[in-house]
């Protein structure tokens, strides 16, 4: 496989570095994932082929690469990148000055000593005024080093937070199978890493670039009064070292994608120990040691691989960077004997000396800067994947208006849907209505396709056969953001956020989230006010245990603070209530306040309930028995008992368990 930026790949053995075969040695991250495409095999040992037109392209995309950097950077603090150039402009020409000064100050000792006592004061004159300028020189230097130092520490932290911002935005906007993809967590993780320091490092890096060309420019026109063979044997002694570090650099950024797997299951085991979500499973069946080891052995197999590169990449480039040490040593040599031949002066001698040991490294500089930019643009382009990823989900060009209120309800009509991956359909063609003022309830073994249901009907994915109509429309013909404004839902998994009551519920309806009427309101009719009124803040008491003054909720209570954030919604505004199992953590009593509440709460209200209690389904206009993604009876209650069929079946199991 060839680098698309210019270094080919040479063939493996089939071996990871640790000797484990690919087919079995494989991390337990790796196993049951997708892998990013492109990722290069690991490299087995130095080979020096370019592909010439690769090269070319390598260099376009790392042109690109720096524009878009600089863009964001820019968006980030424009007088923040303008003090980074501006320091490091100056700072790049402090060198040569120094150099040339240095030579300055040699050159009048040597004068001083050789002349009449009587003309002396003339050459110590000039060193004291060639030493102040020496010193204003280090004080400027040092000024903008740190004026540098100061705009690169805020730029990177102002960067990070604009970056993130920017993900996070993004990532709000894209489809629900996006994130139960494995490649989007690889990819989110990855540009998450790498987007908080990368930026600004690339950054800097071209300016450094900047400074080590006027750096190197200057100093090759002192060094060049040796003679061109001199300057060039110092400029190509680097250039091995170079394509060294490149092709290491590519390598790393393919083993990088390679082990984001691994990263992201240790990520996961650390979790397991380390949050309180976990806790008691752990210690009741003493899971910690287990996950430990588990821990270990992924880490053990990310270290031998990282441990593998590295140490061939750092080994070979101090083999290549000798040749720089003996062109520099050489080139001093050469001065010396110049010196003491009699052909150069002192002065020429510090002059040229310095200049060898400056040049060589502002061309290292110059060959590095490449190479580093080159680098932090292969890994920053996973966060430009991640912000181009675009959402299958999309508002169309001219969404169809929605009515309120809804007048001829919901429709599916022969709906088929298969998870990506899975053989058989999820849903397999299913058709169903429920007319406004309708109740009806999904009830199923687990897998037959209640939730599915709920996420097609949200659009939260788009069937693959058929069509999932709301007031006689294609639901693909409505802006799916202002659709989902008009559900009010609470899911089986409901979130349990790390913040306050009020807010739990509120966020609900977030144009209304710091309504304390509506917030009231809605929790008193999902019952969640008695266990708000506990609190010691109230509805202004944090929930959770992540932060200082958090209070954990019992399971029970969650899920009522998840009922009254669907409830924030009221009929004006959500035309279609759905609840997931929405008793499943409730106790008998309080199954039983809800539903005496739930014809009022739902009263002008298209009503789905899924459940797996039959408590629950028996007060629904109509029941739908879904089974292996098939709808297979529907009814009310009693005609469902009369039928006698898979419904029945299930209601006389439940039953019998309760005699």
């Amino acid at each position: 496989m060839h680098d698309p930026h210019g270094f080919s790949s040479p063939p493996t053995n089939g071996r990871s570095p640790n000797g484990r075969s690919r087919s079995t040695g494989r991390s337990p991250a790796s196993r049951g994932s997708e892998t990013s495409e492109g990722v290069a095999p690991e490299p087995t040992g130095p080979r020096w082929r370019i592909d010439r037109g690769a090269l070319w392209n390598g260099v376009r995309s790392t042109w690109r690469s720096t524009v878009r950097v600089f863009e964001l950077v820019w968006s980030a603090s424009r007088h923040l990148t303008l003090g980074l150039a501006v320091a490091t402009l100056v700072q790049s020409l402090t060198p040569a000055a120094q150099v040339w000064l240095a030579g300055q100050l040699i050159q009048a000792v040597a004068d001083g000593i050789a002349a009449a006592p009587t003309e002396r004061q003339v050459f110590v004159d000039r060193l004291i005024w060639l030493a102040v300028i020496q010193l204003g020189l280090l004080l400027v230097s040092g000024l903008f080093q740190t004026l540098g130092n100061v705009c690169q520490q805020l730029l990177q932290e102002k960067l990070a937070v604009h970056v993130q911002l920017q993900i996070m935005a993004h990532a709000a906007t894209l489809d629900l199978a996006d994130f139960e993809h494995a490649v989007y967590y690889d990819q989110l993780q990855q540009a998450q890493r790498e987007s908080a320091n990368r930026p600004v490092q690339m950054v800097s890096q071209v300016f450094g670039l900047g400074r080590s060309l006027v750096t190197f420019a200057t100093l090759l026109a002192l060094l060049l009064g040796l003679g061109p063979l001199v300057a060039a044997a110092t400029l190509l002694a680097p250039i091995p070292a170079f394509i060294s570090g490149s092709r290491y650099g590519w390598w790393g950024f393919q083993q990088m994608r390679r082990q984001s797997p691994q990263r992201r299951l240790m990520g996961y085991l650390t979790t397991l120990l380390t949050t309180d979500e976990y806790a008691k499973e752990i210690k009741l069946f003493t899971l910690g040691d287990y996950f430990i080891r588990r821990y270990k052995g992924v880490a053990d197999d990310y270290l031998a691989a990282t441990r593998s590169l590295l140490l061939r990449r750092y080994w070979l480039g101090f083999a290549w960077g000798t040749l720089t040490t003996l062109a520099s040593s050489g080139t001093y040599l050469y001065v010396a004997l110049r010196a003491v031949a009699g052909s150069i002066s002192l002065g020429q001698l510090t002059v040229f000396a310095g200049a060898a040991t400056q040049v060589g490294g502002a061309f290292q500089g110059i060959l590095g800067g490449v190479q580093g930019i080159y680098e932090h643009g292969l890994y920053l382009s996973t966060l430009y994947e991640l912000l181009e990823r675009q959402p299958r989900i999309a508002a169309p060009a001219n969404p169809a208006p929605l009515r309120r209120p809804f007048r001829k309800g919901i429709e599916f009509r022969d709906v088929s849907y298969r998870y990506p991956g899975r053989d058989e359909p999820a849903l397999d063609h299913v058709s169903f209505t429920i007319a406004p003022g309708e109740t009806v309830a999904l009830v199923g073994r687990n897998g037959a396709g209640k939730s599915t249901v709920v996420k097609l009907l949200g659009r939260l994915y788009d069937p693959d056969q058929g069509t999932v109509l709301i007031d006689g429309r294609d639901v693909r013909d409505y802006d799916p953001a202002e659709l989902r404004r008009r559900f009010a839902v609470m899911f089986q998994d409901y979130a349990a956020f790390q913040l306050s009551a009020g807010e739990n519920i509120g966020v609900g309806d977030i144009a209304r989230v710091g309504d304390s009427e509506s917030v009231q309101r809605a929790a008193a009719e999902a019952g969640a006010d008695s266990v708000i009124g506990n609190l010691p803040d109230g509805f202004a008491t944090t929930l959770g245990k992540w932060f200082d003054g958090g209070h954990q909720l019992s399971g029970g209570e969650w899920q009522k603070v998840a009922l009254a954030r669907a409830f924030m919604r009221d009929a004006r505004d959500a035309e279609i209530l759905i609840l997931d199992e929405p008793t499943a953590a409730l106790d008998a009593k309080a199954e039983h306040d809800l539903f005496a509440r739930l014809n009022a709460l739902t009263e002008g209200r298209m009503a789905l309930y899924i459940s797996h209690r039959f408590s629950t389904v028996r007060m629904a206009d109509r029941i739908l028995v879904l089974e292996n993604g098939r709808l297979i009876e529907q009814g009310t209650h009693e005609a469902l008992m009369l039928h006698a069929g898979r419904y029945a079946e299930l209601f006389e199991l439940q039953a019998a368990s309760y005699r």
